[in-house]
């Protein structure tokens, strides 16, 4: 049984946490992350290219979740209920690699927010990079222990999507002002050849870390029945209307700093304080609810299998649960951010490790295999060729990070101020 609630949101509902996935802080980063290594050419075909196979991949995903005439309310039921016990075991630690790490990037830009923030009022820098990520740590789990579960969410979904749109707006107007008074930028791709090719590869898994939650299964384990083609309307929203503030940030980063522009775009903009100031804060205050959604998974695990079923989410001994489990996992979370505050590098190892595998391969696969009957040889080649083309991108693509990671690491200390 369920301990969180399910089935009772309106599409537009759902459209919005999606929406609130893909326009999270981690937007602040893109321009530096995905533009900076690929140019304009490559990182325009690529947005374009990864909204298109991610719309795909998880259409396929929302198309199973009847499967069998029974609801499949997470990732890893779908995956033992097409292919057994050992499969549902492995997806459930992919999926917890990847929101883990999801989480461990947003820790990190809370904490980058933070120190923009402080540095803003006071110059003497004695707030360093790890002190801030220790007090978002902080901030986000008195949140996760006020906000029982995902449902629970509603209100602040709201303020989350203003929080979105002020972070959003400010960069773009600030970037705009910056572009149009600055010289001629330089956009060429820094870097030798041999370089060159794992910063792209990397980027690529960046790509399709922009689009997917890795938790669709979930998210539409709360919407209301017809779920197939309710989940089909929140997917087409966020592909569309939904993405729109994520281009604009990206290109107009892009345009205005050139390959000058870094993996936090509010560090580039200049401009009045106050505006700087309520940018920051609002990415500071969006990434707060962000992790909140991306971690449910994690909580709603420990809650039912180990939490008391008696009692409201607001009995003192279910407070006193979630403030012990709940801050031990956020604890974990914020010690590897502060140890490793290196977002681009671990960005394309999560695209790599787990959203290739989990989004495309994984979609793909079970997709094929439910609907082994109905589909023409030409559909099943095509499946195929998605299977083995994700399966080899997924493998040069971990190569590629572990490379990026290795070659920073040189330049890197643990618990640096960056």
């Amino acid at each position: 049984k369920l301990t969180h609630m399910g089935s009772v949101d309106p599409w537009y509902q759902v459209a919005f946490v999606l929406t609130t996935g893909v326009n999270s802080a981690y937007v602040l980063g893109y321009s530096g992350s995905l533009m900076v290594p690929l140019g304009w050419v490559g990182g325009t075909v690529g947005l374009l290219l990864a909204a298109a196979v991610s719309m795909y991949a998880n259409t396929l995903l929302g198309r199973l979740h009847l499967l069998g005439g029974k609801r499949h309310i997470r990732y890893r039921d779908l995956a033992g209920h097409i292919y057994g016990p050992n499969m549902y075991k492995i997806t459930w630690a992919m999926q917890y690699v990847n929101l883990f790490m999801i989480n461990t990037g947003f820790i990190i830009i809370a904490g980058q927010a933070l120190k923009a923030l402080y540095l803003l009022v006071s110059a003497d820098g004695a707030m360093k990079l790890p002190y801030c990520i220790a007090v978002s740590g902080f901030v986000c789990a008195l949140f996760a222990f006020g906000i029982p579960y995902l449902s629970a969410l509603r209100i602040w979904l709201g303020f989350s999507t203003i929080f979105s749109l002020t972070y959003i707006f400010a960069a773009c107007v600030l970037s705009l002002k910056d572009g149009f008074r600055t010289p001629p930028r330089d956009y060429s791709i820094q870097g030798d050849p041999s370089s060159r090719v794992f910063t792209t590869i990397g980027a690529a898994a960046s790509l399709v870390f922009a689009y997917n939650t890795g938790m669709l299964p979930e998210i539409q384990a709360t919407v209301q029945a017809p779920v197939v083609k309710n989940i089909e309307k929140a997917l087409w929203f966020q592909f569309t209307a939904g993405s729109v503030p994520l281009y604009a940030i990206i290109v107009i980063g892009y345009w205005a700093y050139g390959n000058q522009t870094t993996t936090y775009l509010l560090n580039n903009v200049t401009g009045p304080v106050w505006i700087k100031a309520v940018a920051n804060l609002a990415a500071f205050l969006q990434t707060v609810i962000a992790l909140h959604i991306f971690a449910s998974p994690m909580y709603e695990y420990l809650d039912t299998r180990f939490g008391s079923k008696v009692g409201g989410p607001f009995a003192m001994h279910n407070v006193i649960f979630r403030v012990g489990v709940r801050g031990g996992y956020l604890a974990v979370n914020t010690l590897m951010a502060a140890a490793l505050p290196f977002l681009g590098d671990f960005m394309s190892l999560t695209g790599a490790l787990s959203t290739f595998p989990l989004t495309f391969v994984l979609a793909n696969h079970m997709y094929l295999v439910a609907n082994r009957q109905r589909l023409s040889s030409l559909q099943k080649s095509w499946h195929w060729l998605n299977i083995v083309f994700f399966t080899v991108l997924s493998i040069t693509a971990a190569i590629a990070a572990l490379r990026l990671i290795a070659r920073d690491s040189k330049t890197y200390h643990i618990f640096a101020d960056v």
